[in-house]
């Protein structure tokens, strides 16, 4: 692996991990930042979600995440695209109502102006092994 490839894989780990810390803080500026403005949000119930439907669920406290704990992180990169995939046992509530669930995401990133940004996500449920 070159080094520049070995680069753009740290900067896009690093940015999935900015990113979990955002959703856990509830930071709408810093997700603006990491959301491409089209992107496109698939979640488990197979909802879909606009940036700026997800940025007003998180400044109003409708979606407040307080446990993002990942489990595992795979992260590829091909030219100026990205994905992660990350395992997480998250907590918090959404819509008033508590929620626990062991979920998988897959995030496509792109590489611009010199940042990844998220460009599409998918989350889905992962059976608790425990």
């Amino acid at each position: 692996m070159g080094t520049d490839q070995a680069a753009r894989e740290a900067a896009l780990h690093e940015a999935e991990q900015r990113l979990q810390a955002a959703v856990r803080s509830g930071d709408a500026p810093a997700l603006d930042l990491l959301l491409d403005d089209r992107v496109l949000y698939t979640g488990p119930d197979g909802s879909t979600m606009t940036k700026q439907q997800d940025l007003a669920a998180h400044r109003s406290g409708t979606l407040a995440v307080e446990v993002f704990a990942q489990q595992a992180l795979d992260v590829v990169v091909v030219g100026s695209t990205g994905v992660t995939r990350v395992l997480a046992d998250v907590e918090g509530t959404a819509a008033g109502q508590p929620f626990k669930a062991r979920l998988s995401y897959t995030r496509t990133w792109v590489h611009a102006d010199g940042t990844w940004r998220v460009l599409a996500a998918h989350v889905g449920a992962v059976p608790d092994p425990g």
